[in-house]
């Protein structure tokens, strides 16, 4: 017999024991299924992640007065936060003291990298409406307030319009920026309409100079529903003169981002009045950095994730082992039979190890595409595109050709080993 005669013994012999070999696919397909699914939705959410919050290029960084965390379902700190009570009680330290309008002014005065760009943002209210007489958007819009160098730090294009003045943002006119689900739903006809019209924001009348193109949204934060206005506004209106603000710096060479963000700090110190010897009252951090540290907390799932799927497959080849050892008691007499028409053992050895093989890829298959369809389900809920992941479902086949394999060297070995005379005599 050759290979191929042998390899289809064994899918008829599977087909004839279909209850049988469908239990021991699925315990398979079980320990497969929990790995991709939660696979393909981490890399999802990996991919939401990195275009939530890398909204500036690569070569921007921003400086807050404390760190921004995020939490998966406990208690965390930032590295930012974890100061002594040396650090804490220090007679010189501003720390947890927002940055001031005036800080933020010196500090862009004041800082001369080569081919850099300082932007002050303030953040405004979220969750508003913003309407005309005839339209009005549900209440999921956000307010930012921003100069004319804003919008080019924080990744936004404008489709129709203009950018703010200078005169404008100081003066913190009554004039903002659509985005363009907020433009959209105001005027669905055509959103270069939006250009010079009023629309009230939270009540509160503005003249529309631009609507801004869409950049991508995610689950996380979607960049359309956004309204900006100079942050002078946001600070008059919405805010008060302890408003927290932010500051972004671009540089034209992402090699030179390093040397950059050590002059930020020298520049930076002496406005937030500490000493020599004084910790940083403030953080900075890269564009990515957040992205970054919420994909590390993802790492840990994943790592769960595949301990779990271990465990699983063990059982699953510990049951695929006893069944193949019954199969061969069941079909003592046939491999009997076998033998004395002059079949080898190599052969009866290949049939059962190719019956093992089988039903694991067969879990394999199975647990690999429900996997991926379930799991890209997560990807349609936060918006990203269609993921497959390649590396794990290659590493799942072949995890599952080794289970298969292993589980079936006893079971093929025994029944390859099985004297004809005493097999045919098998009741």
């Amino acid at each position: 017999m050759n290979y191929s005669d042998i390899l289809s013994l064994s899918w008829k012999n599977l087909k004839g024991n279909k209850l049988r070999t469908g239990i021991t696919v699925v315990i398979i397909a079980l320990g497969i299924f929990a790995l991709i699914l939660i696979i393909t939705a981490i890399q999802a959410a990996s991919n939401s992640l990195v275009s939530s919050f890398s909204t500036m290029g690569a070569n921007a960084f921003s400086i807050r007065y404390k760190e921004r965390t995020f939490n998966f379902g406990h208690r965390g700190r930032s590295t930012a936060s974890r100061s002594t009570k040396k650090e804490l009680n220090s007679k010189y330290s501003n720390l947890g003291i927002p940055i001031s309008l005036d800080e933020a002014r010196l500090f862009s005065d004041r800082y001369y990298f080569p081919n850099s760009k300082v932007s002050i943002a303030l953040r405004g209210p979220n969750g508003i409406v913003v309407n005309t007489s005839r339209a009005k958007t549900n209440p999921e819009i956000n307010v930012f307030g921003g100069d004319e160098n804003y919008l080019e730090l924080n990744g936004y294009k404008i489709a129709y319009g203009r950018n703010f003045t200078k005169s404008e943002v100081q003066s913190g006119m009554n004039v903002c920026m659509l985005g363009s689900g907020v433009a959209a739903k105001l005027y669905p006809e055509n959103v270069a309409k939006a250009i010079d019209a009023q629309v009230r924001v939270d009540h509160i009348p503005y003249r529309v100079i631009a609507v801004l193109e869409d950049k991508g949204s995610s689950a996380f934060f979607n960049t359309s529903k956004v309204v900006v206005t100079p942050y002078n506004n946001v600070r008059n209106v919405f805010s008060s003169n302890t408003a927290n603000f932010n500051l972004a710096v671009q540089v034209s060479n992402l090699k030179m981002m390093d040397l950059a963000i050590g002059e930020a700090k020298a520049t930076f110190r002496p406005i937030r009045k500490l000493k020599v010897k004084d910790e940083d009252n403030f953080y900075i951090d890269k564009s990515d950095s957040i992205a970054e540290s919420l994909l590390t907390n993802l790492g840990f799932l994943e790592k769960g994730t595949i301990g779990i799927a271990f465990i699983t497959l063990i059982g699953a080849a510990i049951g695929l082992m006893n069944i193949m050892l019954v199969a061969v008691n069941e079909r003592t007499k046939e491999i009997g039979l076998a033998k004395a028409l002059g079949a080898t053992k190599n052969s009866i050895r290949s049939q059962f190890l190719f019956e093992s093989v089988l039903i694991s890829l067969m879990g394999a298959i199975a647990g690999i595409v429900s996997g991926i369809i379930l799991g890209n389900l997560v990807a349609v809920l936060l918006h990203t595109g269609f993921v497959i992941p390649w590396a794990w479902v290659i590493a799942g086949i072949v995890v599952c050709f080794a289970v298969g394999l292993l589980a079936g060297l006893y079971p093929a070995f025994k029944a390859s080993k099985l004297d004809p005379i005493v097999a045919l005599r098998y009741e």
